[in-house]
């Protein structure tokens, strides 16, 4: 029988407040909370703090995973981030992506000149061709990814740019894929805009008031040991203002009771189970695990819904190799589809800190189904494989790879099928009558494709919620129409969606995986 044990706050009237995640959301509440005088006690189910904004370590290289470009539109995160680190931790960093296709490469976003004259004149006539082709005989409907891409740039530049990387990230096939997610991640970047907008912000300059798409910004801050070092000063300053953070803490039950959840069950690696009484519980953990940890378990429905609600999980092949092999892009885009690798990221392009002297460290990016092919193979795999497929896309000699490391990220991206709003509902809806004090928070938390910073304000929200010094609806950031990255918004929210998937099709993924 396990053993329990009992960590009960000594009587006062600050509320107990347990934090689950010492990732951005949940170390962004705990250094709000410290802020208005009251402790936590943060709860990590890993062995390293910062979520998928984590910095990792081998052999004195550090990882971004996924990468992250420290660029937001809330003042108040902006704010926080330089209340965390001193401004001499930050670097201003060169904002430059490409798309890898062919040998060639291609700017991104798409600048349709310089798309064409890398096709070649016979293509770039055909492109042309079938972009006006669209403007004469639009699609009848654009109810799917594909339909609205070549309703604004044309069949064969879909096929070109578009299709292949889209697949890959979310492993079914483009016309499976709702235009929900073109609409979002595309507005503005229509043919005719894609040519405009150069010539447009050249002229015009940044005029006050004008929208400046910031897929085009030509700089951004980056902590210069990776977004993992915000986070990794984060936990000391919210531990030396009072607050605990227990690492390899898997939280296994909440209690409630009366309209309340009243106390959080967890297990310290492995260990016995100890009890956390608790006012106030802020989880960024996966959202549909939260429910199924609540204890009376909510009724079927609640737990179908929870169990309905699925993810794309992320692993990178990290490459160490010679300086002189790398290249000035942050990332590439791999649009090839004789390779399974999505984007690439040059460490050494994000900050000459997290690589060694005269080496830099190519990251490989896998997008994959937890359980799959690619996810259960062996590091020596693994690193086989993204040595292979460097070399086949002429990006480097296999012979110039000195080492390689690999790491998996469960749960990166919240998938977005047709039925995922209406799953989310039921789950809030139900915390909200049982549980008012459970407060979600953040990408996985709240099961929304939020950016760091979108994730750190549902956090700083919900702490002022907490403190009495806000009424905030933290549901309603991150749902304004306009791209996450489209500057000077009028609203305080910063947008971003992800692709509402076909529920067939999302199923049918998993179950290749």
């Amino acid at each position: 029988m396990t053993q329990l044990t009992s960590e009960n706050s000594s009587p006062t009237a600050e509320p107990r407040v347990l934090v689950i995640g010492a990732g951005p959301a949940g170390l962004t509440a705990a250094f709000e909370l410290e802020k208005g005088g009251v402790h936590s006690t943060i709860l990590e189910a890993d062995d390293i703090v910062g979520g998928i904004s984590r910095s990792v370590e081998r052999d004195g290289y550090r990882f971004d995973i996924g990468g992250h470009r420290f660029f937001t539109k809330v003042p108040e995160v902006e704010a926080l981030w330089h209340e965390i680190l001193p401004d001499e931790d930050f670097l201003l960093r060169p904002r430059m992506s490409r798309i890898y296709y062919g040998g060639k490469y291609y700017d991104y976003p798409i600048k349709p000149v310089n798309a064409l004259v890398n096709l070649g004149p016979i293509e770039a006539l055909r492109c042309i061709g079938s972009a006006l082709w669209v403007r004469i005989r639009p699609p009848k409907e654009q109810k799917t990814l594909e339909d609205y891409i070549v309703a604004n740039y044309g069949r064969r530049l879909f096929d070109h740019f578009f299709k292949t990387y889209n697949e890959k990230v979310w492993g079914v096939p483009a016309s499976e894929l709702s235009a929900d997610w073109g609409a979002q991640r595309i507005k503005g970047m229509s043919l005719f805009a894609a040519v405009w907008e150069p010539i447009r912000s050249k002229f015009a300059g940044r005029r006050k008031g004008s929208a400046q798409v910031t897929s085009l910004i030509e700089e951004f801050q980056y902590p210069k040991y990776g977004p993992g070092m915000m986070w990794e000063r984060c936990t000391e300053l919210v531990q030396a203002s009072g607050s605990k953070v227990l690492m390899e803490t898997r939280v296994e039950k909440v209690d409630h009771s009366g309209g309340a959840a009243t106390a959080v069950w967890a297990r310290t690696n492995g260990g016995e189970l100890t009890e956390y009484p608790v006012d106030h519980v802020v989880s960024s953990m996966p959202f549909p695990l939260l429910l199924r940890a609540m204890n009376p378990q909510p009724p079927k429905e609640v737990l179908s819904a929870a169990d309905d609600l699925h993810f794309r999980d992320f692993l990178t092949v990290a490459l160490v190799v010679p300086e002189s092999a790398g290249f000035p892009d942050n990332w590439i885009y791999i649009h090839s589809p004789d390779v399974m690798v999505g984007r690439i990221q040059n460490f050494g392009s994000w900050s000459p800190y997290l690589v060694k002297d005269g080496k830099t460290c190519l990251g490989l990016e896998y997008f994959v189904f937890e359980g799959d092919e690619l996810w259960n193979a062996t590091d020596e795999e693994l690193i086989a494989r993204g040595t292979r497929e460097l070399s086949m896309l002429g990006l480097g000699d296999a012979a110039i790879v000195e080492a390689g490391y690999v790491v998996r990220q469960p749960k990166a991206y919240p998938v977005y099928d047709e039925f995922y709003a209406d799953n989310v509902s039921v789950l809030n809806d139900w915390i909200v009558e049982h549980t008012p004090n459970v407060h979600p928070v953040g990408r996985n938390g709240m099961h929304k494709y939020n950016n760091q910073d979108h994730s750190m304000l549902t956090a700083l929200l919900t702490a002022q919620n907490i403190l009495g010094t806000g009424n905030h609806d933290i549901w309603t950031v991150n749902v304004d129409e306009d791209y996450h990255e489209q500057s000077e918004s009028t609203a305080s929210s910063t947008g971003r969606d992800a692709p509402v998937i076909a529920r067939d099709a999302a199923r049918a993924a998993s179950r290749l995986g």
